[in-house]
Parts: C-alpha cells; sequence; structure tokens
C-alpha cells in the first residue's frame, strides 16, 4: 500500500515522503493515527507540489543566511559592563547579550540560540564568537567587553 506520511514517523519516512508500506500497518497504525494518508494519485500530485515549495522555501533561506553570515564576518562589537576587580564583570555577558548588541550596532537579527557561547563571558577583554547560522553556515565575530564609565 502506497501512503503519503502527514508526520515524521522514525525508522519508517519523513513528513510529505510517499512510500510502499505494509498493507496492515498503513491500514491499522499510520492512517488511524494520522501519520500518513493513501497515496492516491491527486495527492501525490499536491505533495510533489508541496515539496517543490518547501525547497523553493529552504533555498531561499539559505541564500539570506549566506548574506548575513558575509555581512557579519569579521564585524567586531563591543559591549560596556560593570567591572569590578581584575577586570571581572558584575554579572556576565550572554548570548542574549551579545544577540541584542549585534541588533542595535550592526542592525543585525540573530537568534541568541544561534550564538555559540562555551560559557557566559565573565571577564573584561576581547573574545571571538562563533555564529551558526545554519547547518553548514558559520561565521566568527569579535566580541570586546569594556569597564563601564561611572556615573559622575
Amino acid at each position: 500500500m502506497k501512503v503519503i506520511f502527514l508526520e515524521d514517523v522514525s525508522n519508517v519516512g519523513k513528513a510529505g515522503q510517499i512510500k510502499e508500506v505494509a498493507d496492515g500497518y498503513g491500514k491499522n497504525f499510520l492512517i488511524p493515527r494520522k501519520l500518513a494518508m493513501p497515496a492516491r494519485p491527486q495527492d501525490i500530485h499536491d505533495v510533489e507540489a508541496q515539496i517543490k515549495a518547501r525547497a523553493r522555501i529552504a533555498a531561499k533561506t539559505e541564500a539570506e543566511m549566506k548574506a548575513l553570515a558575509g555581512e557579519l564576518e569579521g564585524k567586531e562589537i563591543t559591549i560596556k559592563a560593570k567591572v569590578g576587580q581584575q577586570e571581572r564583570l558584575y554579572g556576565s555577558i550572554t548570548s542574549a547579550d551579545i544577540a541584542a548588541s549585534l541588533k542595535s550596532t550592526l542592525g543585525a537579527m540573530v537568534d541568541k540560540r544561534k550564538i555559540e557561547l562555551s560559557e557566559p563571558i565573565r571577564q573584561a577583554g576581547s573574545y571571538e564568537v562563533t555564529i551558526k547560522l545554519g547547518k553548514d553556515i558559520a561565521t566568527k565575530i569579535k566580541v570586546t567587553v569594556v569597564a563601564e564609565e561611572p556615573a559622575a
């Protein structure tokens, strides 16, 4: 029996995939749980069109991420923070702080989850930070943490 998968089923098929499965498995498990639907000729055509549309969207998104990576490559941002003795920060600089600084200084919207920090920055100085924008798209920026001037 040919079915079109509506959701990913581990070790069997991914959403949108058309695959031949055993009749009992399709009728008694996949279809009642709405994991798949019977593959009729019109449905196959619709699913193929959806797969092509998803591929176009994925290609466009990847091109945008590559452009953003090229724009960010080698850029430097400076973050001011309160510093105590021995250049230690009061608190820390996290990926969310770096994302906010990227947005305010460069106008680049980067999700904080894409910024790779092994641990938050707790010391003033310069750091090289990797931003992973996609599967094979990564860029490095320089983050400089400086002491905030005390209010006079």
